[in-house]
């Protein structure tokens, strides 16, 4: 049996996240675990509107969790598992790819990134498509994009060297 793999998605809004993990996974037989999808599910049709930065991250971490707990279980069994949570800190990848270590697992980041203005036009084109598959239920404003566009911080060449990172290009 291949070694049980974990494979962390790292991206901000609009890279290609989605696109990518639903082809990665379907070529090589992983399970996705997608932020966006279980937030829509769980959280998004009871929130505040406007939509409030600090009751959707206090849900984001929570979603997360459970996510990791999961995606953990699977793994375990020799199942390849995709968390498709954009790992947008090098503190959160960190911590990541360390319980995964810890776990057992083998980690693999698969970086997308584009310039940012590529990124706000892909997302005002989600934002027109009524069947945008595996993505947010709701039109994303400039004003969030904005907002996540505070926490993205790109891997650095040690975390590519240290995780075997790919770099794709979306």
């Amino acid at each position: 049996m291949a070694p049980a793999s974990l494979h962390f998605l790292v991206g901000s809004t609009g890279a290609g996240k989605t696109t990518y993990a639903i082809r990665f996974c379907r070529d090589v037989g992983a399970v996705r675990f997608s932020i966006d999808e279980w937030m829509s599910a769980l959280f998004w049709m009871d929130s505040p509107q406007p939509i409030e930065p600090a009751w959707s991250m206090e849900r984001v971490r929570r979603c997360s969790n459970q996510m990791w707990d999961t995606a953990l279980q699977v793994a375990k069994l020799g199942t390849p598992c995709m968390l498709e949570a954009g790992f947008a800190s090098r503190s959160n990848r960190s911590r990541y790819a360390t319980m995964a270590v810890k776990a057992g697992l083998t980690v693999q980041f698969h970086v997308l990134d584009a310039p940012v203005d590529e990124r706000w036009r892909r997302v005002q084109e989600r934002n027109g498509r009524p069947d945008s598959q595996g993505q947010l239920s709701f039109p994303l404003t400039r004003e969030m994009f904005d907002f996540t566009e505070t926490f993205w911080e790109p891997p650095t060449d040690e975390e590519m060297a240290r995780y075997a990172c790919i770099r794709v290009n979306a």
